[in-house]
């Protein structure tokens, strides 16, 4: 039986782990009974070109052309044999299934060197404290990337193992450029690419080839894989989602993109493609596509006037990752950040817990795109549902959340179902510094796997905080990022520099804010980008609200990225390598003494920010007021109780002592005996394994009248609940 749909991540994405939009895809699909397959040709060709056989014929290709070689390349050439021999071995070990060869490779006559191996002398900073097994996936990884200059430099100057013909792709407001490349002759990785789509097209036969770009990294080798089908299949119908058309092609209005693409859908992609397949079927007119681009009479026509809503989180289905080769991706380890190892090592499974973002605020942000402006999350149920799927289809327990941002309330209560059901799963995502994320909620999260988070801090400034509308201060993301840390949860910042009206003090003082934030410790990782201004964004739609002069004109290409003046005339992008360069000594524990002066070769103002900023932040004595209708859950077993009498000055009374356990170790409490059964019938009453959750206005009438001669609040704000409060009793 032909199948309706082959779905298609073109070269590359990540080496690790799926991408996961056809998964999404052909897991709402299989809600519909429509037939799909699924292939990731970027971790297919890398297999293929990374192998003994690819090694030989990339060789042998090489000594074909006639062109000046490099020192660098001069010696991998002459290390062949080397290259050859070894490069099997080193995929199976970074595809986990060789794990005993880590030990070879820590030597240092295992692995050919080239170039990329000149970094070595911050090996041992860098991987000191780590394993063995770490320090090998580096170096195989360095190994890789020798190989991967080679190919740049002989036979394909667009490779890139995340980002092939990237340039290609980005700020590309006139197709000029990108449409003469694909005149060209098809380069080397070309060959093994089309290699590989045949094999897929003559044994899946399908009606439509979907292409998911995500990145401005996958877009050529998209648009070479539909030019191929459109010579050698023209009876399968091309068409082209995700987050590159969705952002840049909103404006498209040149006819030869569809040289290539029958169909370019913009935002959720489910309906879309349903109506496409009803069309090409009979079922439907041509009209009656959903946010759909199309070539009509010669000219680009958008086509949205289906009547198919778009569909509701519950609807959705469980992302199904069959077809795809879960256990050829290798993890590489490419740079010493610990949340940027987290995108490139290990396998995770790809799940949202929120359509779009339940802030849309940021005004550097696209919100007034439907991916970001409309906000639906799922429910906790469905959630942890589709996360024990996920497990028994990959075997995988590993969950990366691709939210915008999650919303707190969802992951508490995703936690509890987490919890509730004895998963043992690990988990991550993309938070806002909510003051939402207390200690306990923290405690919750981390209890129930959540292992990091990554959240903009943006500019370390409340002005610009405010500008942007971020809808927090500085003071409130060190606390929060304080309750992450002390929970054990890592915290990844998201930085930028160069908003519009940012002046070099505030520049400044941003980065000794973020000094400060990681020598107390409450900080493991961050980033430096500058700020990029786009089309969908508030400054991009109101520049002149921000004092920013647009210079990109409307393309009839790609639109998105917008040139721009910022009327400060600063040169922001000078102040790159400093930032880098400090935040690089910051994440390894050194430089904090070093003036901020000493990482620019130019003249910095003194920053303006007290010392000890931040850790004033922290010790701020926050209040202790909970809210009645604050959840109170016990994370605990339930304790064993032993009563006894007490005697002080000739008075007698009945003391009740509880004994509970934990992973780690024991320990006591001693209350009176009416509030020791009240504890001990209580505890189990609000464990979190029960569904029903107990409100704090609930426990306190509850005590009250069991306890009708002893006040709440001196019992609750005692010494011994706080004991109960160390050891799971949690205010959520």
């Amino acid at each position: 039986m032909k199948n309706q749909l082959l779905l298609v991540t073109p070269p590359f994405t990540q080496l690790n782990t799926p991408y996961p939009a056809t998964a999404y895809l052909k897991g709402f699909l299989n809600t519909k009974n429509i037939s799909s397959v699924q292939a990731d040709l970027g971790i297919e060709v890398i297999l293929k070109l990374f192998s003994k056989t690819g090694l030989t014929a990339l060789f042998d290709e090489i000594e074909t052309k006639n062109i000046q070689l490099s020192e660098n390349a001069e010696r991998i050439i002459t290390l062949k044999a080397d290259y050859i021999q070894t490069i099997d071995a080193v995929i199976l070990f970074l595809q986990g299934r060789n794990p005993s060869l880590a030990h070879p490779i820590c030597q240092d006559d295992f692995l050919p060197e080239a170039s990329r191996f000149n970094q070595l002398d911050e090996l041992d900073w860098a991987f000191g404290t780590m394993g063995t097994q770490d320090k090998a996936k580096h170096l195989a990884t360095l190994y890789l990337e020798d190989i991967s200059d080679l190919i740049v430099e002989t036979v394909d100057s667009h490779f890139g193992f995340s980002r092939y013909a990237e340039r290609l792709g980005r700020s590309a407001l006139s197709f000029d450029e990108l449409y003469d490349s694909l005149q060209q002759e098809i380069t080397y990785t070309d060959r093994i690419l089309l290699q590989l789509l045949e094999e897929r097209l003559r044994d899946t036969d399908p009606k439509i080839a979907a292409f998911s770009v995500p990145f401005p990294g996958n877009l050529y080798a998209a648009f070479r894989s539909a030019q191929y089908i459109k010579q050698h299949y023209p009876q399968i119908k091309t068409a082209m989602g995700g987050g590159f058309p969705n952002t840049e092609l909103r404006s498209l209005s040149d006819a030869r993109v569809f040289e290539f693409f029958d169909f370019i859908t913009l935002d959720d992609g489910e309906a879309p493609i349903e109506n496409l397949v009803e069309y090409l079927d009979g079922k439907r007119d041509l009209q009656e596509l959903k946010r759909t681009f199309a070539l009509v009479n010669k000219e680009v026509v958008y086509l949205n006037n289906s009547k198919t809503p778009d569909y509701k989180q519950k609807d959705l289905g469980t992302p199904d990752y069959s077809d795809l080769l879960l256990d050829h991706y290798i993890s590489v380890i490419e740079i010493v950040n610990p949340m940027h190892r987290m995108w490139s090592d290990g396998r995770w499974n790809k799940l949202t817990m929120a359509h779009g973002c339940y802030w849309g605020k940021c005004t550097f942000c696209d919100i007034s795109l439907d991916y970001i402006k409309i906000y639906e999350p799922a429910t906790a149920k469905i959630l942890v549902d589709r996360m024990e799927e996920l497990i028994l289809q990959t075997g995988q327990t590993g969950f990366h959340f691709v939210d915008e941002a999650a919303p707190p309330a969802l992951m508490r209560e995703l936690a509890l179902e987490i919890i509730r059901r004895k998963l043992v799963v690990s988990w991550w995502t993309n938070i806002r510094f909510e003051k939402s994320f207390t200690r306990d909620l923290c405690i919750l999260l981390k209890t129930s796997g959540c292992i990091a988070v990554s959240g903009g801090l943006e500019v370390a400034s409340d002005r610009l905080l405010e500008l942007i509308d971020k809808g927090v201060t500085v003071s409130q993301v060190a606390k929060v990022t304080r309750n992450f840390t002390e929970t054990g949860i890592m915290v990844h910042a998201y930085l930028m520099y160069g908003f519009p009206t940012q002046t070099v003090q505030e520049t400044i003082d941003s980065l000794e804010m973020v000094r400060q934030l990681f020598e107390t410790g409450v900080l493991q990782s961050g980033f430096w980008h500058q700020f990029a201004m786009t089309a969908h964004s508030p400054i991009g739609l109101n520049p002149e609200q921000f004092s920013v002069i647009r210079e990109t004109g409307i393309g009839t290409f790609a639109n998105n990225d917008l040139y721009h003046q910022d009327k400060t005339g600063i040169d922001h992008e000078q102040f790159s390598f400093g930032l880098k360069k400090s935040l690089y000594n910051y994440m390894h524990g050194i430089g904090f003494d070093l003036p901020l002066q000493s990482w620019f070769e130019f003249k910095v103002p003194r920053t303006q920010i007290p010392s000890h900023f931040i850790e004033n932040a922290i010790d701020e004595t926050e209040t202790g007021f909970i809210k009645s209708s604050s959840k109170i859950v016990w994370l605990g077993t339930s304790p064993s109780i032993d009563f006894y009498t007490k005697s002080k000055k000739g008075n007698q009374w009945e003391m009740a002592e509880l004994s509970f356990h934990t992973r780690k170790d024991s320990f006591k409490i001693q209350v009176s005996k009416s509030q020791g059964l009240w504890l001990s019938k209580t505890l189990p009453e609000i464990s979190v394994s029960n569904s029903k959750v107990s409100l704090f206005h609930e426990i306190k009438a509850d005590f009250e009248q069991q306890n009708s001669e002893d006040d709440f609040e001196p019992f609750w704000y005692g010494k011994q609940v706080a004991l109960l409060r160390e050891a799971g009793l949690l205010v959520l």
